[in-house]
């Protein structure tokens, strides 16, 4: 099993639910939502913001994490997780990943495929300058045009736990989405976001 990255309080700081990381918590929330599950594995708890606001949609959610202390329904890694093929309509692994090695990446996917019946939501980290063009006219809708250039050069992540990010020198997203069609999944959605350009967000379905 890999080892914890970062004490419980790390979540539970006002500094770290920040207006940024609550968007993702929303973005997070509708790509589960809209593939319409009724089990829902969670892998990452966090401060339990999604966990709690999907038992509020009356939706099961099972947990896992590496970190006994957030009270995860069942302590593992995302490389083995001890649970049946097939179990869960839904997998959600948000800002998970990229705090394993790489060359572990394989399995990972591998294991996300196994325990999902269908689909799989994934948000990963995507370093880049970004350049966003917001305008609103009255009787119409707000209009946002957002792109990022990726910092191809860099070869830090943008935190020490992080092993990798989507963006750095030799982390395409070309690249990403070959290991995701590696794994055997289609890839449905990958997005990023004006109000969470951190992240790109991704809704993968499964096939054999």
């Amino acid at each position: 099993m890999h080892n914890v990255q970062v004490e419980r309080e790390h979540y539970f700081n006002w500094r770290y639910i920040k207006a940024e990381r609550w968007m993702s918590y929303w973005h997070q929330l509708e790509n589960v939502v809209s593939t319409k599950p009724q089990s829902v594995l969670e892998i990452g708890v966090g401060n339990s913001i999604v966990r709690e606001t999907l038992k509020k949609l009356n939706i099961q959610v099972t947990t896992v994490d590496i970190d006994a202390s957030l009270n995860p329904d069942l302590v593992a890694s995302v490389v083995k997780l001890p649970l049946a093929d097939n179990s869960f309509d839904t997998v959600l692994a948000a800002e998970i990943l990229e705090h394993i090695p790489f060359g572990e990446l394989e399995n990972a996917l591998g294991e996300l495929h196994r325990v999902s019946q269908e689909y799989v939501v994934i948000s990963l980290p995507h370093v880049g300058s970004q350049f966003m063009l917001s305008f609103k006219i009255p009787l119409l809708k707000k209009v946002t045009v957002f792109f990022k250039v990726p910092h191809f050069w860099k070869t830090k992540t943008s935190t020490p736990e992080h092993h990798w990010e989507i963006g750095m020198s030799g982390f395409s997203l070309a690249r990403i989405r070959h290991q995701f069609k590696e794994a055997r999944f289609r890839v449905l959605k990958a997005r990023g976001y004006a109000d969470d350009p951190a992240h790109i967000h991704f809704i993968l379905e499964k096939h054999d």
